[in-house]
């Protein structure tokens, strides 16, 4: 079966807000099983509202509208849908006790505005809001069933999940299963080729989304049950994960790498330690950005210039004027620094030139140093990454963390 998602609102169209409802939504339509075939967006407009609706329930099963559903002038979805469906807008009023109770709460009393909010399409399935003062609704227009809830994404998920998910996941006769893997160190087309054959073999759909510079590949099998859906899945991923191997595979689901490289540190029982130049804070934050962290990290430091390296790291001064700070050299000294400095068992140092500006034929843009420091022993990495400050900041922080993970699994370099 076929979906579609649509989503309202001038502030989505002019770009003034993120359309984070639109992924969403998408990506579990996808995980239910269904056939996501269209993600629109549309303006505050009467005449393009009606439109767009009028389009996709004449294409599509199922069509999930966001936005809309608000108390003001531009907040029209609700009056297009029963312009659409040819019923009149009836008041319901445990609806508008709701809304006046939700605002009592907050010490507020209910403005006129908000009372349209009780208004729905007569024939309409209404949808409950405990999170706002928006209700929702399901209805049938022409082949679709098509569900409206409100712009706000908490109120939104909650909603979808316990008023939609469950009736439109019955529509479904096909039942499909979802292994995603991540990987890490490859390209996205280097990837796509050792996978060839693949969908084939096992009659399964391989799809792939690259976010710089991990590669997610999504593994998804239909069949009458989800039990059988699983089975096949999971037989397909095992062939992806013996043609990728594990060195690029580092985890299956929603983590990501700086979260799976803390927890094998923590699998180690070891701690982490960063020392950081070119990127700024960067792997401190990719570390810090999950929950559980505190457990294997023990802190960092961004040391700019010369004299932050000497004085919080211990660097040599002469090391520094030999070598220069963008050096193997130097990521050894702070990698070790950081390593005393926080008592940490893995320190991770990085230097180098970001650009744009900066580079030499001898120290280019996009050089950078990485060294590791455990008690066994120090290894260096030397890179030019290619790309933009931004990108070659990341693609670092990441080589960083890798080469942590192949110290902690492998040791140093013989």
């Amino acid at each position: 079966m076929s979906a579609a998602v649509l989503c309202i609102g001038t502030e989505l169209t002019r770009g003034e807000l993120l359309n984070s409802n639109a992924t969403w939504l998408a990506e579990a339509l996808t995980r239910i099983g269904f056939e996501v075939l269209a993600v629109d967006c549309v303006d505050d407009d009467r005449p393009r509202i009606e439109a767009a609706l009028a389009r996709l329930s004449l294409a599509h099963d199922v069509v999930v509208c966001t936005g809309g559903l608000g108390p003001t002038t531009d907040d029209i979805t609700t009056e297009c849908a029963a312009r659409l469906a040819g019923v009149e807008l009836i008041r319901d009023p445990p609806s508008l006790q709701a809304i006046a109770d939700r605002l009592a709460r907050f010490n507020r009393e209910m403005a006129i505005s908000n009372a349209k909010q009780a208004d729905f399409p007569r024939g309409s399935r209404i949808l409950p809001n405990p999170n706002g003062t928006a209700p929702g609704f399901e209805l049938k227009l022409s082949r679709a069933l098509a569900y409206f809830m409100p712009g706000v994404p908490f109120e939104m998920k909650a909603m979808f999940e316990a008023h939609v998910e469950p009736f439109i996941a019955s529509l479904l006769t096909d039942r499909q299963y979802q292994v995603l893997l991540r990987t890490f160190g490859l390209p996205e087309s280097e990837v796509n080729d050792r996978l060839a054959g693949i969908e084939a073999e096992f009659g399964v759909v391989i799809g792939y989304r690259a976010t710089m510079p991990e590669i997610e590949v999504k593994v998804l099998a239909r069949f009458a049950t989800v039990q059988g859906a699983q089975a096949i899945a999971e037989r397909a991923a095992l062939a992806v994960r013996e043609r990728l191997g594990e060195e690029v595979i580092f985890g299956e689901g929603k983590a990501r790498f700086p979260e799976a490289v803390c927890k094998l540190l923590e699998q180690s029982g070891r701690t982490l330690a960063l020392a950081e130049s070119c990127t700024g804070g960067l792997v401190a934050e990719l570390v810090t950005d999950h929950a559980g962290a505190s457990a294997v990290f023990r802190g960092g430091a961004v040391t700019y210039a010369n004299d932050a390296k000497i004085a919080v790291l211990g660097v040599a001064p002469e090391l520094l004027a030999r070598h220069g700070a963008v050096s193997g050299e130097v990521a050894r000294a702070m990698a070790e620094g950081a390593r005393q400095a926080f008592a940490a068992d893995v320190a991770l140092a990085l230097t180098g030139i970001a650009g744009p500006g900066g580079g030499s034929a001898e120290k280019p843009v996009g050089l950078v140093h990485l060294a590791v420091s455990t008690a066994d022993g120090i290894s260096d990495r030397r890179y030019v990454f290619p790309g933009s400050r931004e990108q070659v900041r990341r693609r670092a922080a990441f080589a960083g963390l890798a080469l942590v993970r192949s110290i902690v699994q492998r040791g140093h370099d013989s």
